[in-house]
């Protein structure tokens, strides 16, 4: 039996597969500040986004033997350290993709048809401003026909790609990493018809005059990828979705091609000040928000919970 500190939870059914295998699986929360005071007799620690696992904590911690991230992203985990002290870090990469990608299509809609504006104002002024509200926001577009630019071409950007070929949009993918891809586009509860698209990676640069809507997904990368000089590069009014990770596109440079009209709108589900995102961000009539909780579905919580247990189980045994 080992002992496993799930310290930003875990979906029940991955606790009850390892508990089930013998294992014992607590998740009560340590505080960040606690970690490095040491974890007791904790041999696996599992974590979200929330908590941060860096060199000191695991020096602390001589017991640990595992990580599991839920998740994609490992960048709140001092891979290096790890890899030093010979503890095994894994993630669960395949189990959020649907749920990220879905909520990136939720900001898309929105900010086409105004949904985070109108959802504002309706309970205020829907009853004194009814016709004044429905001017205001009858100048939507459809996604249908447009182009959709997809800076990623991992798997959620494939998830990604499956639903913008769906919804019937041109899609051109980014990533120097993937020359071509095969999508397969699945149609509910039919074997029979498999519909495969071919997609070429091109070059941004090449992309973002085209795109009407842009859609990053990539890691953390140390520093903005999409700033001025890519603002100004891009198609005048195009919208562009963030549910990747804070800090990949510049805020200030955001706003500012926000003001200018150069941005039709954005959609941030990350912040690069998470948990205390600027004010200006989170009231800008342009700008569609949500908490970090691309992954926070009840089916992608439980895929990422089995996830971790079946890695678990599988190393240990």
């Amino acid at each position: 039996m080992i002992k496993i500190l799930a310290n930003d939870g875990i979906h029940p059914d991955g606790k009850n597969a390892l508990e089930q295998a013998g294992h014992q699986v607590d998740i009560q929360k340590i505080e960040q500040l606690e970690l490095k005071n040491g974890l007791g007799p904790y041999q696996v620690l599992l974590v979200r986004s929330a908590t941060k696992v860096t060199r000191e904590i695991m020096k602390a911690n001589p017991q640990l033997k595992m990580i599991g991230r839920g998740g994609v992203g490992m960048d709140n985990i001092d891979l290096d350290a790890a890899h030093e002290l010979g503890i095994k870090v894994f993630n669960t990469p395949a189990a959020s993709s649907k749920s990220v990608a879905e909520l990136a299509f939720g900001h898309m809609f929105s900010l086409a048809r105004f949904l985070h504006l109108s959802n504002r104002e309706m309970p205020s002024r829907g009853d004194s401003e009814f016709k004044k509200l429905k001017k205001s926001y009858s100048k939507g577009i459809e996604l249908n026909g447009k182009t959709l630019g997809i800076i990623g071409l991992g798997r959620i950007g494939q998830e990604v790609a499956r639903i913008g070929l769906g919804l019937g949009m041109d899609v051109i993918p980014v990533d120097p990493k993937v020359d071509t891809t095969n999508i397969k586009i699945d149609l509910y509860k039919s074997d029979e018809i498999n519909l495969i698209v071919r997609l070429t990676s091109e070059r941004l640069e090449d992309m973002l005059p085209r795109a009407d809507f842009i859609t990053v997904h990539v890691p953390s990368t140390g520093k903005p990828i999409i700033a001025r000089e890519q603002f100004d590069m891009m198609k005048k009014g195009a919208i562009i979705i963030n549910s990747a990770r804070g800090g990949v596109i510049d805020e200030s440079d955001l706003l500012s091609a926000l003001e200018s009209g150069q941005a039709g709108g954005a959609g941030l589900d990350v912040f690069d000040g998470e948990p205390t995102p600027r004010h200006e961000l989170l009231t800008h009539p342009k700008i569609s928000v949500s908490p970090h909780t691309g992954a926070a579905t009840s089916e992608a919580q439980q895929r990422i919970g089995m996830e971790l247990a079946d890695q678990i189980i599988s190393f240990i045994d």
